[in-house]
C-alpha cells in the first residue's frame, strides 16, 4: 500500500512506459544536437559560388586572441553591470514606494496607485525607454535605466505587498498596540518580513532586469550587445558575427549563473533553513531546558532521600 497522499506509486506498467519515454527523449535531444552541429560544420555556399568556411573552422576563431576583442567586451560588460546596478537599487525603491501606497487604507491613494501600477506592468519595456528618450531627452543610459526601475519596481512592488498581505494581523496590532504609528508599524516590522519572504522573488526579478538591459540596444546606449555585435561586428567584418555572437552569450550566461548562484546562497541564508541553522548554533549543548554541564545537574538533582537539599 502507498504511503503518498498525493499519489499512487507508479505499478510496472507506469515504469516501463516513464524509461520508454526517457531514452526516447533523450534520442531525441541528441539527434537535434547532432542536426545543429552538422548544420554548423558545412561550409556555406553563396548565389555568386563562393564558398565561406564554417562556423566551427578554426579560421573563424582567430579573433578570441586579440586583445582588442576583449578590451571592448570588458568595456560593454561594466556598461551593462552599470546600468542594471543603479536599475536595481531604483527598482527596489520604486517598488517599496508602490507597496505602500497600493496597501494605504485610503481610497483616494489605493485607486489611482493600482491604475498607474498596473498601467507600467502592462507598458512592454522597450516602448518605455522609448518614451523617455523622445519624450525627456534623458540620454540613452537613463532611458534604459528609468524604464527598467519603473517596470521592475511594479513588479517587485506586487510581490512585496502580497508579503505584507500574507503577514499574520497580529504582527500589525501589535506594532499598533506598543504605540507606533501605523507608517512606522508598515516599515518597521511588516516591510521587513515581507522583504525576506518574498526575497527570492525580488531577486529573480533583479536576474530578469539584467538581461533587459540588452534592450538599450536598440535606444543606442553602448551596453553589451551593441558593442559585441555591432560595433565588433562593423571592425572584424561579417565572417566573425557567429563567433561575435558565441562570445556575447556566453558571458551573459557566466553573468546571469553567477548572479542567480548569489541568490541561491541569499536564499539558502535568510529562508527558513538558515534561520534554523542560526537558532542550532545558538542554542545550548544541553537543549532547552536541559542541564548543560555537570555542575547545573548536582545543583538540580535531589538529595538521596528523595528530599531536595535547598532550603
Amino acid at each position: 500500500m502507498s504511503t503518498n497522499v498525493l499519489y499512487d506509486a507508479p505499478g510496472p506498467k507506469a515504469r516501463r512506459l516513464s524509461r520508454i519515454i526517457s531514452v526516447v527523449g533523450v534520442v531525441l535531444v541528441l539527434a537535434l544536437v547532432g542536426y545543429v552541429l552538422y548544420l554548423l560544420g558545412r561550409p556555406r555556399v553563396s548565389a555568386n559560388g563562393a564558398v565561406t568556411a564554417s562556423v566551427l573552422d578554426p579560421s573563424r576563431w582567430d579573433i578570441l586572441l586579440d586583445r582588442n576583442l576583449w578590451r571592448n567586451i570588458g568595456a560593454g560588460w561594466l556598461a551593462t553591470i552599470r546600468a542594471a546596478a543603479v536599475a536595481s537599487v531604483l527598482a527596489v525603491a520604486v517598488g517599496v514606494l508602490f507597496s505602500f501606497l497600493r496597501t494605504a487604507r485610503t481610497a483616494w491613494v489605493r485607486v489611482p496607485t493600482t491604475i498607474v501600477l498596473e498601467f507600467f506592468r502592462g507598458m512592454p519595456v522597450l516602448l518605455m525607454m522609448l518614451f523617455i528618450l523622445l519624450v525627456f531627452s534623458t540620454g540613452a543610459f537613463w532611458a534604459v535605466v528609468l524604464a527598467l526601475a519603473v517596470y521592475n519596481g511594479a513588479l517587485i512592488g506586487e510581490a512585496l505587498r502580497s508579503g505584507i498581505a500574507a503577514l499574520p494581523r497580529g504582527q500589525r496590532e501589535a506594532g499598533l498596540a506598543i504605540g507606533l504609528s501605523p507608517v512606522r508599524t508598515r516599515f518597521a516590522i511588516e516591510f521587513p518580513q515581507a522583504f525576506r519572504q518574498m526575497l527570492p522573488v525580488i531577486l529573480a526579478q533583479l536576474v530578469v532586469l539584467l538581461k533587459d538591459t540588452s534592450l538599450g540596444y536598440i535606444v543606442g546606449y553602448v551596453e553589451l550587445t551593441r558593442r559585441g555585435l555591432n560595433r565588433l561586428g562593423t571592425s572584424y567584418g561579417s565572417t566573425y558575427t557567429f563567433t561575435l555572437f558565441a562570445v556575447v552569450l556566453v558571458v551573459y550566461l557566466l553573468t546571469n549563473l553567477l548572479f542567480s548562484y548569489v541568490v541561491r546562497v541569499a536564499d539558502r541564508r535568510t529562508g527558513r533553513r538558515g534561520v534554523l541553522a542560526r537558532s542550532r548554533r545558538r542554542r545550548p549543548a544541553g537543549g532547552p531546558g536541559l542541564p548543560t554541564s555537570d555542575d547545573d545537574s548536582r545543583r538540580t538533582a535531589p538529595s538521596e532521600g528523595g528530599r531536595d537539599p535547598r532550603p
